[in-house]
């Protein structure tokens, strides 16, 4: 157990470490501060588009990090000869790819979780189609400039990782900010409790996708794998319009679309914009459901992923 800990700690070090993943939560982060000012005058869609903008910038580049902490903490591991030294300890197989399934996961919720934390502070900063709160918008731009200049100085003073520093300092002010503007600014027309269940689907969501990146880590270099899975993020979108209720007039055909519809994570299940967008009540129960079928696939992905580490062969892999 010790040893699971310690494999899951250094992955989730690794993963918030690499400057890709500080740079691609700026990236999501700085277009979800943007989408209040690029929809103005859109005649009381302003809430709408800046959700709508906000949860797609959250998942896509979520799966992106996602691959990439898979693919450095995994795939490099595997092809630099480090799961061999790994290995000769007594370290189990399941135990190390389980181990680097959490850690992944870890890093991987909480890039969900500022950007799901930045959607809520955009959703204040669109007061309505014509105007927007200056003051909100420029502390939280304020905030990230600070927090990657503070990365910049421990960097330069201390020789502290100027990603993993600044990534931390976003993980405590953009959360305070948050409680600041809930008490001290006014109110979206929006429901935040309903907003706050749809956000909080995207973490089932994110749960999945890294589990996926893992298991197909374990034979797939960075690239590879991140084409894969974005067919499958992709697939999985339509899966609704492309493998339920079709009528395909062939018993075999019917039965390869209730398989594909069965084995392809359905993202519609996480997505939960348009019930926004009609002012739907999202119930606790759906919430339920979506960890329910969260467990289920990451289960299933988590067996997917030992029983391929278990038969890989590690040894070709450091040549």
């Amino acid at each position: 157990m010790l040893n699971f800990f310690q494999i899951a700690r250094n992955t989730f070090r690794e993963c918030i470490r690499e400057p890709i993943f500080f740079i691609l939560l700026v990236t999501a982060l700085v277009l979800i501060g943007h989408f209040p000012s690029v929809s103005l005058f859109v005649f009381s869609e302003q809430l709408k588009l800046v959700v709508d903008s906000s949860m797609a910038t959250s998942m896509v580049f979520g799966l992106f990090a996602a691959v990439l902490c898979a693919g450095h903490t995994v795939s490099r591991e595997m092809r630099n000869g480090t799961v061999l030294l790994l290995m000769s300890k007594p370290v189990e197989r399941w135990s190390f790819i389980m181990a680097k399934i959490c850690g992944t996961t870890a890093a991987s919720i909480l890039f969900i979780f500022l950007c799901n934390t930045a959607t809520i502070i955009s959703v204040y900063i669109a007061k309505d189609q014509f105007r927007f709160d200056m003051t909100i918008y420029f502390i939280y731009f304020g905030i990230l400039i600070a927090c990657s200049l503070l990365g910049m100085i421990m960097n330069y003073l201390k020789s502290m990782p100027f990603p993993s520093v600044s990534f931390f300092a976003l993980l405590i002010t953009m959360p305070l900010f948050l409680v600041g503007v809930y008490f001290f600014a006014e109110h979206p027309e929006m429901s935040l409790m309903n907003l706050s269940r749809a956000l909080f689907l995207l973490f089932f969501c994110i749960i999945v996708m890294s589990t996926m990146t893992v298991v197909f880590s374990t034979r797939l270099d960075m690239v590879p794998n991140l084409v894969v899975c974005s067919l499958i993020f992709f697939l999985g979108l339509l899966s609704n319009y492309l493998f339920q209720d079709i009528a395909t007039g062939s018993p075999l055909l019917a039965l390869f679309s209730y398989i594909c519809y069965a084995i392809l994570p359905n993202w519609q299940f996480f997505w939960m914009a348009d019930a926004l967008a009609g002012n739907q009540i999202i119930p606790t129960s759906y919430l339920a459901w979506g960890a329910i079928y969260t467990l289920f696939y990451t289960v299933f992905c988590s067996i997917w992923a030992v029983a391929l580490f278990m038969s890989c062969e590690l040894a070709k892999d450091s040549r």
